[in-house]
């Protein structure tokens, strides 16, 4: 895909994402419609698969669990996967699935399934058979944008991909959930792949939290891609300006910046039944040396009025401290009840806040 047809599909995506008049902030009373689920990564330290996962997803009365890996499967034999499915269906909870990584070229791609085109196809059937209306893929992560042809040439293999299994896709009835992840994708190129793939069989597994690693407003990030979403994740932010740039760290929902019921009343009014996932990972500050020349040499084509809505964020917030654990507490202890901690807090602010969960509102 030439340089100049994928900018004209961006351009043409987003004038029609601009089209409907609703705003984010307008007042919803269905805003409880979100089902509320768990993204497995927010327990990550807890190493558990897919049934202790949509066990624990059960004691906390979600609608849906994410299996944003097929790594999360204790086995991918049919009869294992249906053992899921019915175990979800006793939870009155659905499971959502990802395949991860689709470019054989990306810097963090595995050939553990094969090549890229026996991933995807693997992630379909899984995702056939436990239920899952999605199939969510990704690039990788920022370091993609310095490979050798740019993250132009990254999409250019995606869309390969993706439309070499568009017909399966289509014929199992699942869709293509495109996840930005880690800063590799902006908004304006999630929406060119929409338009090059179709969305017939391809939407937006939209991660607003991913979106400040790219240097973008996330609140702008969901307005730009939310009627598109098939699939979503949640967890809150802070970023503050820095000597190199900007520095974020991600927080429980409440704690950052993030205006939740504004997000959670977006997916209620442009896209009802999709699922919101919480995704807490806090802890981690991570820097945007936008100041530094290297940095921009992988967003070549990024004009300075794309990152003025990240600007003022910067403005807006301030620097936060890592937690630690106290003298003589196991490290990999404390990561594992922080991580509980900080996604049940996330849950209880939700449902309290923004009327997000179909069980913790009696539908």
């Amino acid at each position: 895909m030439r340089r100049r047809d994928f900018l004209y599909r961006a351009s043409a995506l987003f004038a029609a994402a601009a089209a409907p008049n609703r705003l984010l902030a307008a007042n919803s009373t269905d805003a409880s419609r979100v089902p509320l689920g768990l993204d497995a990564y927010a327990l990550r330290g807890m190493k558990w698969k897919a049934t202790s996962l949509i066990k624990f997803a059960a004691e906390q009365q979600l609608d849906a669990v994410l299996l944003n890996n097929l790594n999360y499967f204790e086995s991918l034999e049919d009869s294992h996967l249906r053992s899921l499915k019915d175990l979800a269906n006793q939870g009155g909870m659905r499971i959502y699935v990802g395949a991860g990584g689709i470019c054989e070229k990306g810097t963090s791609f595995s050939n553990k399934y094969g090549d890229a085109a026996a991933l995807l196809a693997k992630g379909i059937h899984v995702a056939k058979t436990v239920g899952s209306p999605v199939v969510n893929v990704r690039i990788g992560k920022i370091d993609d944008r310095y490979t050798e042809g740019g993250i132009e040439a990254r999409i250019a293999e995606s869309v390969k991909v993706l439309k070499a299994l568009k017909s399966r896709a289509l014929d199992a009835g699942v869709k293509f959930g495109f996840e930005n992840h880690a800063g590799d994708l902006r908004a304006e190129e999630v929406l060119a792949l929409i338009q090059e793939v179709g969305a017939d069989v391809f939407g937006s597994m939209l991660d607003p939290g991913n979106s400040l690693w790219s240097m973008e407003d996330p609140m702008q990030h969901v307005q730009k891609l939310g009627r598109y979403a098939v699939c979503s994740s949640i967890r809150d932010y802070m970023v503050w300006p820095s000597e190199e740039g900007a520095t974020f760290q991600w927080t429980a929902i409440g704690d950052g910046l993030m205006d939740a019921p504004a997000y959670v009343n977006h997916l209620a009014t442009r896209c009802p039944g999709v699922p919101l996932f919480v995704e807490t990972i806090s802890n981690t500050p991570r820097p945007i040396p936008f100041l530094k020349d290297e940095f921009w040499k992988g967003f070549p084509n990024l004009k300075a009025d794309g990152i003025v809505g990240f600007l003022r964020l910067c403005r807006k917030g301030h620097a936060i401290e890592v937690d630690k654990p106290e003298a003589g507490v196991d490290q990999k202890e404390f990561d594992r009840q922080h991580q509980r901690a900080e996604f049940l807090k996330s849950i209880e602010y939700l449902r309290k806040h923004c009327g997000a969960g179909q069980k913790a509102s009696g539908n």
